[in-house]
């Protein structure tokens, strides 16, 4: 009992149906099906994949599809990785890509909370009313006369008489 695409392989020659015309009926790309027939299952995507794709190249030529996946199950136990270790150790280089991207976030979420919270009251113009600003604050091409003038003016409004 061969592996799993040399006997796929036989049954498609035996039907005389070449690799191009199974492409084309099982919608499955041509060095797919060579790599399948070669048993490179290097090459191969997921296993998952794979079934279907077994299960695919059976249909097309008429075959049982359980009893290929079956002798595809077999040539998988024996060739079946070693297990990975229960626990290994991260890699460092990507803890650290993790710690730069939390930080910029921070960065950028204290940036957004700053501009959202700002005061308001400071976006208006502080306005003084005329009576309140002193000769000495005002523009220097009026005359002294005038500043005068406005004191004189003030002082005898508010004196009682």
């Amino acid at each position: 009992m061969g592996s799993v695409g040399s006997y796929l392989k036989r049954e498609r020659e035996l039907r005389q149906v070449s690799v191009a015309e199974l492409a084309q009926t099982t919608r499955i790309p041509v060095r797919v099906l060579r790599q399948i027939e070669a048993d490179d299952h290097s090459k191969l995507p997921a296993d998952v994949f794979v079934r279907g794709f077994l299960r695919a190249y059976a249909r097309a030529l008429g075959l049982d599809e359980e009893h290929v996946l079956a002798r595809h199950g077999k040539a998988e136990e024996s060739d079946a990785p070693p297990s990975l270790p229960a626990v290994y150790a991260p890699e460092s280089g990507r803890r650290f890509g993790i710690a730069i991207a939390l930080f910029i976030l921070l960065i950028l979420f204290t940036l957004a909370l700053s501009i959202v919270l700002r005061p308001r009251h400071r976006d208006a113009p502080v306005q003084l009313s005329q009576r309140e600003v002193p000769c000495q604050l005002q523009d220097s091409s009026s005359r002294p006369s005038s500043c005068a003038a406005s004191i004189m003016a003030t002082r005898t409004a508010s004196s009682p008489s």
